[in-house]
């Protein structure tokens, strides 16, 4: 029997079963910007930015990490595409920017058209929240490259912002204070760490009555996207920077928006942390301080703001959670 690309391990009818499947998803995200269909080489998108005096365009670039690894053990795939297109709309809004359109890169070993299928549901659902357009992609499927059962994904969002409207750090102020909405719990950092304290004791699958439901669907909590409650706030001008907090933490992430000679003060302990947080720690024996590195521990976007317009948005902000987690001060302090 002669060789061929099925042989070799490459599916290209389950290609071509794949994007006849996610067709109609990618559809439901088409944005008034968007002038390309399905299938071409590449996505096209109109950049005329009406109402822009000078529009700046804004990319990040990012993946999920491990927790793949618990979707894996799991079979749940459908909110990791989710998981994906929040995580880099919360990135661009931390530089005030608009998301406009997203790119997603899916590589498997051998490629499951049903999960691959699940997967880009998550990222359409993610588009349609967020106002954007799944614009392209690219599903690689590499034999002997992932095991069996196992993918990887990543993706590149692009936006807008005015250019007199970045946010970039240079309006906060020593006294500022700092305004944290609360996160679904781990959303995309920290998964390493996690398995190494929970999974030597607990199974996946494990009903855990401190979470109130199993431990992958508190595990595999949607990263929540902070896009639509802070972009009414953000056009008002009451907020002097934004920190997405991901891996490194509080400190680590709201520190990157700090000038040389401010610090933070935070009011740990002023806030609910997730039950999942206080599970893994006891779990791992982990110290306080490296949680604080790892973990978001329940504040998953901070707001820094002046101090006299904090009182007016912590009210617009209240139906969505938010809480003051602490303030700027001037290092040394």
């Amino acid at each position: 029997m002669s060789l061929t690309y099925q042989n070799a391990g490459v599916d290209i009818d389950a290609g071509e079963r794949l994007v006849d499947r996610i067709k109609p998803m990618v559809r439901r995200t088409v944005t008034p910007g968007v002038m390309s269909e399905v299938g071409l080489f590449g996505g096209l998108f109109d950049a005329r930015f009406e109402g822009y005096e000078h529009p700046v365009i804004v990319a990040s670039t990012d993946g999920v990490g491990t927790k793949l690894k618990v979707a894996f053990l799991a079979d749940s795939h459908t909110t990791i595409g989710t998981c994906l297109v929040n995580h880099c709309v919360n990135d661009i809004l931390a530089c005030g920017a608009k998301p406009l359109f997203f790119l997603d890169y899916f590589a498997t070993g051998k490629l499951s058209v049903d999960v691959a299928a699940d997967v880009v549901s998550g990222l359409a659902a993610g588009c349609e929240e967020n106002g954007c357009a799944l614009l392209g992609g690219e599903t690689a499927e590499m034999p002997s490259m992932y095991a069996n059962g196992e993918y990887d994904l990543a993706g590149t969002i692009v936006g807008v912002v005015e250019k007199s409207h970045i946010l970039n750090g240079s309006r906060v102020g020593i006294g500022n204070v700092l305004i944290g909405l609360p996160s679904n719990g781990l959303h995309t950092n920290g998964y390493s760490l996690a398995r190494a304290a929970l999974f030597p004791r607990y199974s996946v699958h494990d009903y855990i009555d401190e979470l109130g439901t199993t431990l992958s669907q508190a595990l595999l909590a949607t990263h929540k996207s902070y896009y639509r409650p802070l972009w009414p706030v953000l056009e008002s001008g009451r907020i002097n920077a934004l920190a997405h907090i991901t891996g490194g933490g509080l400190v680590g992430n709201t520190s990157r928006v700090l000038g040389p000679n401010m610090a933070l003060r935070i009011a740990w302990g002023s806030w609910s942390i997730p039950p999942i947080f206080e599970l893994i720690q006891k779990a791992g024996g982990i110290e306080d301080e490296e949680m604080r590195r790892a973990f978001n521990l329940g504040v998953g976007m901070v707001a820094i703001v002046d101090a006299a317009a904090a009182p007016g948005v912590l009210d617009d902000l209240r139906d969505h959670g938010a809480f003051v987690v602490g303030q700027v001060v001037a290092a040394g302090a």
